[in-house]
C-alpha cells in the first residue's frame, strides 16, 4: 500500500510529465546507488560495469540492467550490505522483481501482460490436460469410438492426424508466438537504446553478446567456479542444466525444421528411421531436454529464498514442466511407434507442445529474449567512451 507522501510524489511527477517509477524499480535504483558507492562486485558480471556508467537510474536504465542480471546470486553472498544489514541490498531479488515487471509491461497485446502473474504450474498442466482431451475426443469421434484410442493406426502419425491438419493447428499458434515476442522485444529495444548510448549494433558487439548468450558466460560467478543455488557454495550445476535445456530445445526444434524440409522438398513424409537426421536430432535433443529440465526443477526447489522473486516461482516451474513433458512424451512416442499406445501418446505430446507454444509469449521463455537484447545493448555501450570516467570496463 502506497503512503500518502508517495502518492503525492507520483501525482506531482505525472503532472510535470516525468516518468514514475514503480516500487520494484525504485528499490533497484536505491540499491544500485549503494552498489555504485561500493563497487566490490564490479568484476562479477555485466550488471556492475553497466552500473558504473551511470550516476542516476531512469526507468529504461533499470529495465536494461535488470535484464542483464542472470540471477546467479554471487553478489548477494559477497555483499557486506546484504540482509540483515539495514541497507538490505539484495540485487538478485530486486532485479528479478523488475524483470517480472518488464515481461508484463512489454507484453503484446498489452492486455495479456497480466498472464505473467497467472501462468502457474496448475494452469500449465490444466492446459496440457485440456488440449490432450480435446485431441483424444477428436480421434475417437473420427475413428471407431473409444477403440480408436488404443489401436495401432495404419500410416503412423498421419494415420491419426493428417499432415495438413497438424499444420493448420500449430502454424497459427507458432506464428502468434513469434509475433507477440517480436513486437514486445522490439518496443523494449527502442526504449533501452537511447539509454545505452544510442549507438548502432556493430559486428564485434554482436559477436561478443552472442558468445555470452551461447556460453551462458555470466553464470560462472565472475571467476569461473560457478554461481550459487541453495547456499554460498559455488556450483556449475545451473549453467550445465541451462545448457542441456537450451541446446536440447534447439535440437528438437531443428529436428522439426529438417522434417518439414524433408516433407516438402524431396517429398519424404514422416515417420523417419535411424540414422535419418530428424531422428538423430530429435533423439539427442529430447534426451538433453529431459535431463536439463529435470535438473532445473531440482535446483529450483532447492534455491535459496533470497535469490529471486518468490512470486515468479509458479511461472518458472510451469515452463520447466512444459518443456519436460514435451521432451518425455516425444521420447515415449518414439518408442511407441507401431504400438497400440501410439494414439494416446501422440495426443499427449501434441497437447504438451501446443500448451508450451501458447504460453511462451507470457511465460519464463521471455527471459531469454529480453536478456539477449540487453546483452547486445551492453556490448554496444561498453565500446563507447565512458560518460563518467570513474572506472574502466
Amino acid at each position: 500500500m502506497q503512503t500518502l507522501e508517495a502518492l503525492a510524489r507520483d501525482a506531482c511527477a505525472l503532472a510535470n510529465g516525468d516518468v514514475v517509477l514503480s516500487a520494484p524499480e525504485t528499490e533497484v535504483a536505491r540499491q544500485l546507488q549503494i552498489c555504485n558507492a561500493c563497487r566490490y562486485c564490479e568484476g562479477f558480471c555485466a550488471v556492475f560495469p553497466a552500473m558504473t556508467r551511470r550516476l542516476e537510474f531512469g526507468k529504461a536504465d533499470i529495465h536494461f540492467i535488470a535484464n542483464l542480471c542472470h540471477n546467479c546470486g554471487a553478489c548477494l553472498h559477497a555483499c557486506q550490505y546484504a540482509p540483515p544489514h539495514e541497507f538490505a541490498v539484495n540485487i538478485p531479488q530486486a532485479m528479478a522483481q523488475v524483470r517480472g515487471q518488464t515481461y508484463a509491461d512489454y507484453a503484446w497485446p498489452p492486455a495479456l501482460g497480466q498472464l505473467y502473474q497467472r501462468n502457474g504450474l496448475t494452469l500449465a498442466l490444466a492446459l496440457v490436460a485440456g488440449l490432450t482431451l480435446f485431441l483424444l475426443l477428436a480421434v475417437a469421434l473420427h475413428g471407431q469410438g473409444l477403440a480408436a484410442l488404443w489401436h495401432a493406426p495404419v500410416g503412423g502419425f498421419y494415420g491419426i492426424f493428417p499432415h495438413n491438419l497438424l499444420v493448420g493447428l500449430f502454424a497459427p499458434v507458432f506464428l502468434f508466438t513469434v509475433l507477440a515476442l517480436g513486437l514486445g522485444v522490439r518496443r523494449f529495444w527502442r526504449d533501452i537504446t537511447p539509454a545505452t548510448s544510442g549507438a548502432p549494433l556493430s559486428a564485434p558487439a554482436t559477436a561478443e553478446a552472442t558468445d555470452a548468450v551461447l556460453r551462458l558466460k555470466y553464470l560462472d560467478g565472475g571467476h569461473g567456479d560457478g554461481c550459487h543455488n541453495e547456499d554460498d557454495a559455488y556450483t556449475l550445476s545451473r549453467r550445465r542444466m541451462h545448457h542441456l535445456t537450451f541446446y536440447g530445445f534447439m535440437l528438437c526444434f531443428a529436428a522439426t525444421s529438417v522434417a518439414t524440409l524433408y516433407h516438402y522438398l524431396p517429398a519424404l513424409p514422416a515417420p523417419y528411421d535411424l540414422p535419418s537426421l530428424p531422428k538423430l536430432l530429435g533423439g539427442v535433443g529430447g534426451i538433453s531436454l529431459a535431463i536439463g529440465t529435470a535438473g532445473l526443477w531440482r535446483l529450483n526447489l532447492r534455491r535459496h529464498p533470497q535469490h529471486g522473486d518468490a512470486a515468479q516461482k509458479p511461472m518458472d516451474r510451469a515452463f520447466i514442466a512444459l518443456l519436460f513433458l514435451t521432451a518425455t512424451s516425444g521420447l515415449a512416442l518414439w518408442g511407441a511407434r507401431g504400438s497400440a499406445a501410439l494414439p494416446l501418446l501422440l495426443c499427449l505430446h501434441l497437447g504438451a507442445v501446443m500448451a508450451l507454444f501458447a504460453t511462451m509469449p507470457y511465460g519464463k521463455f521471455a527471459h531469454g529474449i529480453f536478456r539477449t537484447a540487453s546483452l547486445l545493448r551492453h556490448a554496444v555501450e561498453k565500446r563507447q567512451p565512458h560518460p563518467i570516467g570513474l572506472s574502466a570496463d
